[in-house]
């Protein structure tokens, strides 16, 4: 399964896989018939990429047939990467779940990657941290856990 927030770039990644004549699914906020488009990908075994927007798969869908999971740009959100992976990881699943994310250096990816392991670790230490470490957050630690 390969998800992007954005649909332009997953036509990209449609385009070559028509180009190649590689059959696949596509899913968006614009798809009228979700299940049937998800029974088709977890039923035809000749059909081995389902290409999702982040935001239209992030809840409703069941696709234990795929093992593989590729996030083509990180969201701001870690929740909703999180949420899109879980759609393979669930339960039904028979097979490991891989999930590869596709960064590339010194790009604007990159630092919203860096942001999200902040945002993580900062979570963390507030939620299962000691008073000490609670009282040590600054108000610009909160900002950024929030902004």
């Amino acid at each position: 399964v390969v998800f992007s927030q954005f649909t332009e770039f997953l036509a990209l990644a449609k385009a070559r896989f028509d180009e190649e004549k590689i059959p696949y699914c596509y899913l968006d906020g614009q798809t009228k018939n979700r299940e049937g488009v998800v029974n088709l990908f977890n039923s035809d075994p000749l059909v081995p990429v389902f290409f999702v927007s982040l935001k239209a798969g992030g809840v409703g869908l069941n696709l234990t047939s795929a093992s593989n999971c590729f996030l083509l740009d990180p969201w701001w959100n870690p929740a909703a990467e999180a949420q899109a992976i879980d759609r393979i990881h669930r339960i039904g699943q028979k097979h490991p779940v891989f999930a590869y994310r596709m960064i590339a250096r010194g790009t604007v990816e990159e630092k919203i990657l860096a942001l999200q392991a902040q945002k993580r670790d900062l979570s963390d230490s507030i939620i299962n941290g000691s008073d000490e470490e609670a009282r040590a957050i600054s108000l610009k630690d909160l900002e950024i856990l929030i902004g």
